[in-house]
């Protein structure tokens, strides 16, 4: 991935971005061709870090050889940016749209575990992280024991063990400070919080 200087995020910036991870495209290479799947993670950063979900049993990718390292992509938030935000368009007008983003490419070694036990590990993490913060969150314990054992037995558990990370947050740390105004209240008008968020929390010093 093409990471200018102005876009190099810190190690505690992609950690968040891991931690908050929700649901992310896991692609491998393979002797068919590439093979990708969008899949809810969970991230554990302990050691070198690993990212860890689950497969339907039908879907071929878990039974597929990986040639080489798999890969994740996990995003952030992400928005258009119009040029009429920019102060400096009234100065000179050399500015174009753009595209502001925060994404992730995460490669590692990919492990499949057949094993329900470690499945049903996941699930829970998975349903703990997602629904802790609710009024009247879901448990796994919820639903009847029988009904767990037969989705457990239709799924299969992967787990990237992290080798290397390629992280980029493109969040107009490269224009001057009044742009950067004008993009985080042009975002915040269309709606978008989290991305004004992310510009606003990337600016630089």
């Amino acid at each position: 991935m093409y990471i200018p200087a102005s876009f190099v995020p810190d190690e505690q910036a992609v950690r968040e971005l891991l931690g908050r991870c929700g649901a992310a495209d896991l692609i491998t290479v393979t002797a068919e061709g590439i093979v990708a799947t969008t899949l809810p993670l969970v991230y554990d950063g302990a050691g070198e870090g690993v990212l860890r979900g689950h497969l339907a049993r039908v879907n071929e990718q878990w039974r597929r050889p990986v040639i080489g390292e798999a890969m994740v992509i996990v995003r952030g938030p992400d928005a258009y940016v119009s040029p009429g935000w920019y102060p400096s368009k009234g100065e000179h007008g050399r500015v174009v749209p753009t595209w502001n983003y925060v994404t992730a490419h995460v490669y590692g070694r990919l492990t499949v575990h057949d094993d329900p036990a470690w499945v049903e590990r996941n699930v829970v993490e998975l349903s703990e992280r997602h629904e802790g913060g609710r009024v009247n969150p879901w448990s796994v314990d919820d639903a009847p024991p029988q009904f767990i054992s037969g989705l457990l037995r239709a799924i299969v558990g992967v787990e990237l063990s992290i080798t290397r990370i390629e992280a980029k947050f493109k969040l107009s740390q490269n224009r001057p400070s009044a742009d950067i105004d004008g993009v985080i209240s042009g975002l915040s008008a269309d709606g978008h919080e989290a991305a004004a968020a992310a510009v606003r929390n990337a600016r630089p010093a």
